[in-house]
């Protein structure tokens, strides 16, 4: 889901410029429209676009991707009337776990938005930073150009099913607090065809997109998420927030089946317990990368692809976390493919 809390909680050095900024704010009630709200709002801090893939190559061999640009609205140069003025910061990562490989292998950049060279526009997903693009057309096919130091994606990805509103109508709360939410909406089951390093890839792939303007709660250490599209062509999406005090501090989990019901699950209804973990031989953090999920009745038990799929992004937004290709079960039959990802593992998120 790339939680509104990652970057808000990881771009905190801007808060201290633009602390007289007042953001808009995330209500209950409000109702997305789209095509509209496929696009950019800028006048919110933080925003993101966020693809997570899995997919086989022609001889059947897994792999897992991730591209996700992000925008933030840095509120300490909204009055400079310079063309070179950073008001729009834009950042990207971009993810490849390869059993073969052993390991994830990521790049990331950054910029402020201007001059046609890096954006994100309003009114429809049409994202760019240098030459790394992501575009969404009228017929709902999404196109990612990525061009990376040791990563090169082309992929087409196209939409199977109308959008998955989170939370309330799109209203995703992340905390006790009601004003700690993002409006959020997903789209599952999109179809894959495309390049991965030059080999040709198909599968499907799991589409996020978030904007808010506040922070995680202060007593959260960091988050578990899933995302997964299932053999069924239903949807589930799971997280919850970590306590620093340990335990549970907020979870929801969505279910929508493949004639499109949609079962929402509750705090009390969610829960992550771990299986078996892995520990990080650079950082030294320890993840939970099988883990059993409870949403209500069901149980789902989720394996990585790999489990050495830590992604490092100290050179953009600082943030050390682990985002990785899962398989997942259900009453102990395989029941579809996701993304899983934990942060506040190498150390709580701090504001």
């Amino acid at each position: 889901m790339r939680l509104f809390l990652l970057v808000l909680a990881l771009l905190v050095g801007q808060a201290a410029a633009a602390a007289d900024v007042v953001y808009p704010a995330v209500v209950p009630g409000h109702s997305l429209q789209f095509p509209r709200d496929f696009g950019a709002h800028p006048d919110f801090k933080t925003e993101w676009w966020y693809v997570t893939g899995f997919v086989e190559r022609a001889d059947g061999r897994p792999l897992g991707f991730q591209v996700t640009f992000f925008r933030s609205r840095t509120g300490a140069a909204d009055k400079n009337p310079s063309a070179f003025a950073a008001r729009q910061l834009i950042v990207a990562h971009v993810a490849v776990s390869d059993p073969a490989v052993g390991h994830l292998v990521h790049d990331e950049k950054s910029g402020r938005a201007g001059f046609d060279l890096n954006y994100a526009k309003s009114g429809i997903t049409d994202l760019k930073l240098d030459n790394w693009t992501m575009r969404r057309d009228a017929d709902g096919v999404y196109r990612i150009a990525i061009a990376g130091k040791a990563l090169a994606l082309d992929l087409r990805l196209t939409s199977t099913t109308p959008p998955l509103l989170q939370g309330e109508n799109g209203y995703s709360q992340k905390g006790p607090q009601a004003n700690n939410a993002s409006y959020y909406y997903s789209e599952p089951q999109l179809k894959v065809a495309g390049a991965i390093n030059g080999g040709a890839v198909s599968g499907t792939a799991w589409f996020d997109h978030e904007w808010s303007s506040e922070a995680l709660d202060p007593g959260a250490a960091g988050w578990d998420w899933v995302g997964a599209n299932l053999a069924d062509g239903s949807a589930l999406m799971a997280f919850q927030i970590r306590a620093r005090t340990g335990g549970k501090l907020w979870a929801h989990a969505v279910l929508r089946d493949g004639a499109g019901k949609v079962t929402q699950f509750g705090p009390g209804q969610v829960s992550f317990s771990p299986r078996s973990t892995w520990k990080s031989g650079i950082t030294g953090a320890v993840y939970p990368v099988a883990t059993s999920i409870r949403t209500g009745a069901f149980e789902w038990v989720l394996r990585p692809l790999q489990n050495d799929q830590e992604l490092d992004s100290r050179r953009s937004t600082g943030a050390v976390y682990w985002e990785g290709a899962v398989s997942i079960d259900r009453d102990g039959r395989p029941a579809g493919r996701g993304y899983l990802e934990m942060t506040g593992y190498d150390r709580p998120m701090t504001l």
